[in-house]
């Protein structure tokens, strides 16, 4: 968990469940809540002028959702939307301030993590202007990864559909679909039962 959650409740955070699909804000609404997912899965994302769907992060158990909005006035970029049945801690933006102001060490953790969710920022960003698909795909991968602890090999498994990589990388489906076998065939990655591991 980014912050425990018992002290996000003796700040006065709330559980509130969500059914699949269900949004939590959209685009364009002012932040006024800090999130932090206790079961679940949500997506962050944007939607083209074309409507196609545009992924910019998944989010699992224990990591927050757009928190660093709540640091600048500006309102949301992207929707929040549930994958499957959620449970989310919910705590108002002034009770989050005072939670930081109170507890230096969970102010330093928000600003590493923070610091670290940037830097891999840059690497997408980076890998998804490569022309290469397995550039994109992998650093992906990679950025996912990223979240976990046990950074050994094939260790973790890839909580996306070959859809989903496809709308956090720009590619087709079928193009993603031949990289993740190319990849495979050279080590990168390993496919069992049709889930992708790292």
């Amino acid at each position: 968990m980014l912050i425990s959650e018992e002290l996000l409740r003796a700040y006065g955070a709330e559980t509130e469940v969500f059914e699949p699909a269900e949004i939590i804000f959209n685009e364009s609404d002012v932040p006024k809540y800090y999130y932090q997912v206790v079961e679940g899965r949500i997506k962050l994302n944007t939607y083209n002028e074309e409507g196609k769907e545009l992924i910019f992060a998944i989010l699992e158990r224990g990591l927050s959702v757009c928190e660093l909005l709540l640091f600048i006035d500006r309102t949301y970029p992207v929707n929040a939307i549930t994958f499957e049945k959620c449970k989310v801690l919910k705590l108002s933006k002034k009770s989050f301030e005072k939670l930081l102001d109170e507890n230096p060490a969970t102010s330093r953790d928000i600003n590493k993590f923070l610091s670290e969710r940037l830097y891999y920022k840059y690497i997408m960003l980076e890998n998804n202007s490569s022309l290469k698909p397995a550039v994109r795909v992998k650093g992906a991968l990679d950025y996912y990864k990223s979240f976990t602890d046990d950074q050994t090999k094939f260790s973790y498994q890839i909580p996306l559909t070959r859809q989903q990589i496809a709308s956090l990388t720009a590619l087709r489906v079928e193009t993603v679909v031949r990289t993740v076998k190319m990849l495979e065939k050279e080590g990168v990655l390993k496919i069992i039962n049709r889930k992708i591991y790292v």
